[in-house]
């Protein structure tokens, strides 16, 4: 009976650890994904507004919308003029390299463990208490039933 319930408990306290797991896992994913598709929108917005000339914003979309833009994205702009033009492309190489690693990082520190379902801790649960009430003691009757049938 003990054995059943140390493997019962070491069953529920794999399952703890492994949802705990889980969680760390789930926000790894969540904060490394977010870097990388922050930075993809970056990259893409310096790219965009590097080609498109404010003029050509302004006919398209009308001028007080592409002003509106242009705030929107000025700190981002500001932190691409620092870069020199000649290392331009070569940051953005880089940036991308970065942005490939954050993605492998996220998919690999995102891996989980498997969990019991409720389900399955309510059937393990239900057949612990069955071989513990019900069975275990059947046949310990039946094992002294039989040495005493021995002993005759």
């Amino acid at each position: 009976s003990s054995g059943i319930n140390a493997e019962y408990g070491e069953r529920m306290e794999t399952d703890r650890t492994n949802g705990k797991h889980n969680i760390k896992a789930h926000s790894w994913w969540l904060f490394l994904t977010t870097l990388a598709v922050g930075m993809v929108l970056a990259i893409t917005t310096q790219l965009i507004f590097s080609l498109v000339s404010p003029k050509l914003l302004d006919t398209l979309i009308g001028k007080e919308h592409s002003q509106l833009v242009f705030e929107t994205i000025t700190p981002v702009l500001g932190l691409f003029s620092l870069i020199p033009e000649e290392n331009k492309y070569f940051i953005f190489g880089a940036l991308g390299g970065v942005n490939l690693i954050l993605f492998i990082l996220a998919k690999v520190l995102s891996r989980t463990k498997p969990r019991l379902s409720s389900k399955q801790k309510k059937q393990f649960s239900a057949d612990r208490k069955k071989l513990v009430e019900t069975i275990k003691p059947r046949q310990a009757d039946m094992y002294s039933k039989y040495l005493a049938q021995c002993a005759e």
